[in-house]
This record gives structure tokens, C-alpha cells and sequence, in this order.
């Protein structure tokens, strides 16, 4: 053999001794959906945490079993919509009967009971194992009561472990497809970068007034903007006021701002109304997570109506937290007017929105 073919044989065999990961495929499977793979075993002495589903949940009347139990705490109600829909739309199937067909579905619970295999219990989250893009979280456990008592406490951050990756997902969609001249007008006006997706349009970029804060007229900046399009508007606005050290971030607190600053730009057709937050028919919640750069932030959930004017409402969502170098309180919210129409993966979409946020590395002070 000739030199130079031997060089074309040995770069052969290292082409095809080099082992190429294969792409995955496609994930199947609808947002918010996910399979959970468990088999039904008898459930015992956890009374109390099944009462709890089955009130976050009423259809979840029948429960007798871990693949019961389970099903019902990722369908349970989400809060704060006009009309029940769950978390998560949960398909269940045994672990005999995951086959190559099933196992691309976005978003997989794996549950393996086995006191052979497995002496503690174990919990792994995967990212694109069998498909992209895909969650994966696989629970191991060496008996039943090993396994309900973990669900006990921690079956709830599992679900919304399986929304945190929808949300991220839909985040990093839109980084690609944002509007340009909204992002730098937040950017200029709040010291933040978000990506606002290139279907919105810029409605209002102006300034209002806290009357029981004696604010200047001028120091209470509002940005909104809209996506008309379609059977779901889906509307973002983005406000922020001098912060006052005693502040509290309460539901009250946040929901009085928000009434006072949105009344003054939003209204119906007919001349008096105006918006508002919906105080009757569900209250309005709170809570306390990581927002921006890691920085403390409070999440209020609630509905909103128009006063004074038509019968129009809907789910909104609105990230609030303080920017420590201006010294300003910031909100960013989401809100949908869906009438007749479900609301779940469309309040998602829009939230996820609130996910893209970071503080710009150069902001006013």
C-alpha cells in the first residue's frame, strides 16, 4: 500500500472511529403537557395531603393510588384564572409501557419504586435526554412510604419545576424574535433589559401621578405596550415610582400602586372607566422569589375588570422588586383579555416575558 493511500485509510478509520453524538429528536407533545411513568401502588397514611390536592382540585375525587395522587398534585388548580384550568394537562402510563414512541414527550416524571436497585431515595432532573426540548425529572425510591413521603413535601416543587422549564423555554424563544425599539426604550427609561416579543406594539410611554405619595408628576414613568392579534389580546406594563424605605411589599401595597397607576392610562370606551384589580370574586395573591440578577422579587397573581365601563377582565401577573442603585420600585406585568377563550398557555406565554429580565450593566442612578 502506497503511502498516500495508507493516509486515506487511517484518516477513514478515524472518522469512523470518532463517535458523533446523534441529534435528538424533536420533542412531542403540546406545551404544558407531561407524562408521568409510575406504577399505581396503594397509598396509606397520608390523609391529610390528599384532602389538600383534592381541595387545590376537585376533580380529583378518587384517589387510592401514588399514580392517583400523583396525577392530581401536577393537575391541580392554577390560581388566580377567571375559570379552572390545572398546572398541567398529566397523561400516566406504567413504566412497561414507555416505549421509544413516548419517551420524546417535552416533559417526562419518571417514578422507580425498586428495593432491589435502589436503597435511598433520589431525585434527577435532565435536560434533552431522549428529545429537545425536554425536562426530565426522575425520582427513585426503594418503597412506597419512601416515595409518598417525599411527595408529601415536595410533590408541588416537582410541578412547578415542570412549569419553571416551560416558562424558560418560551423566555428563550422570544430573545430571538424581540422588538427592537421597545427593548431599548425600557432599557433607556427603567434600566433594564427585556425582551419584548416583535408582535407587541408600543401604546404608551408616558407619566403619571401617586396622589397619596405627593410625587411629582414626572417621577412615576410608564411604559405599555400590546399584541392585539388574534382571539387573545395579550397586554405588558412596565412602571416604576421612587422607593420610600418604608415600603412593604404586601398584597394590599402592591395592589393599591397598581390601581392607582393603571387607572390613569387604561380604560374602555365609555368615558368614567377605567381599570382595576377584581377584589371580589378571587383575591389577588402574593409571593416571594428570585427575580432580577437574583434579587429579591414579589409575584402578585390576580384578575383584573374594567369599571365604570363594559364587562371586560381578565388574568394578570406583575413581578415587582426595587432597584437599589436608582432607588425605584419597579413592576413589569402581563395581562390577557380572552373572553370565552381558555387562558392558561396564553397567560404563560405572556409571563414568560417577565422571565427575560436583567438589569442593565450601566443604568441612571
Amino acid at each position: 500500500m502506497s503511502m498516500r493511500n495508507l493516509l486515506i485509510f487511517l484518516v477513514c478509520i478515524g472518522i469512523v472511529g470518532c463517535k458523533v453524538a446523534p441529534a435528538v429528536p424533536n420533542a412531542t407533545g403540546t406545551i404544558y403537557e407531561c407524562l408521568c411513568v409510575i406504577d399505581a401502588k396503594p397509598l396509606r397514611n397520608v390523609a391529610d395531603s390528599i384532602n389538600a390536592v383534592i381541595r387545590s382540585n376537585p376533580y380529583a375525587e378518587d384517589i387510592h393510588t401514588t399514580a392517583d395522587w400523583v396525577k392530581a398534585t401536577l393537575e391541580s388548580d392554577m390560581p388566580c384564572l377567571p375559570q379552572m384550568e390545572s398546572y398541567l394537562t398529566v397523561s400516566v402510563v406504567k413504566p412497561s409501557q414507555f416505549d421509544n414512541f413516548l419517551k420524546p414527550t417535552r416533559n417526562v416524571l419518571y417514578v422507580d419504586i425498586d428495593s432491589v436497585h435502589h436503597s435511598t431515595l433520589k431525585v434527577k432532573y435532565i435536560i434533552d435526554h431522549w428529545s429537545h426540548p425536554q425536562a426530565v425529572c426522575r425520582i427513585t425510591a426503594n418503597n412506597n412510604e419512601q416515595f409518598i413521603a417525599f411527595w408529601k413535601d415536595h410533590g408541588e416543587k416537582i410541578r412547578d419545576w415542570f412549569v419553571l422549564q416551560e416558562l424558560t423555554r418560551q423566555a428563550n424563544f422570544y430573545k430571538a424574535y424581540r422588538n427592537k425599539e421597545a427593548c431599548e426604550l425600557v432599557k433607556r427609561e427603567f434600566g433594564m433589559e427585556i425582551c419584548i416579543p416583535e408582535d407587541y406594539t408600543i401604546l404608551k410611554d408616558t407619566t403619571v401621578y401617586l396622589r397619596d405619595f405627593s410625587i411629582n408628576y414626572d417621577d412615576v414613568r410608564v411604559f405599555w405596550a400590546c399584541d392585539p392579534k388574534g382571539n387573545v389580546r395579550k397586554d405588558i406594563v412596565i412602571y416604576s415610582y421612587p422607593y420610600i424605605a418604608q415600603d412593604n411589599f404586601t398584597v394590599d401595597f402592591l395592589c393599591k400602586r397598581r390601581d392607582e397607576v393603571l387607572s390613569q392610562i387604561i380604560t374602555a370606551s365609555t368615558s368614567g372607566s377605567y381599570m382595576g384589580t377584581e377584589y371580589k370574586h378571587i383575591e389577588p395573591q402574593m409571593k416571594a422569589m428570585a427575580g432580577l440578577d437574583g434579587q429579591y422579587v414579589a409575584e402578585l397573581r390576580g384578575l383584573w375588570k374594567i369599571y365604570n365601563g363594559e364587562a371586560m377582565g381578565g388574568p394578570f401577573v406583575s413581578h415587582t422588586q426595587v432597584d437599589t442603585v436608582s432607588q425605584r420600585v419597579l413592576t413589569t406585568e402581563v395581562f390577557l383579555y380572552a373572553s370565552g377563550q381558555k387562558k392558561r398557555n396564553s397567560l404563560r406565554k405572556a409571563e414568560a416575558i417577565l422571565y427575560t429580565q436583567h438589569w442593565a450593566k450601566e443604568r441612571a442612578e
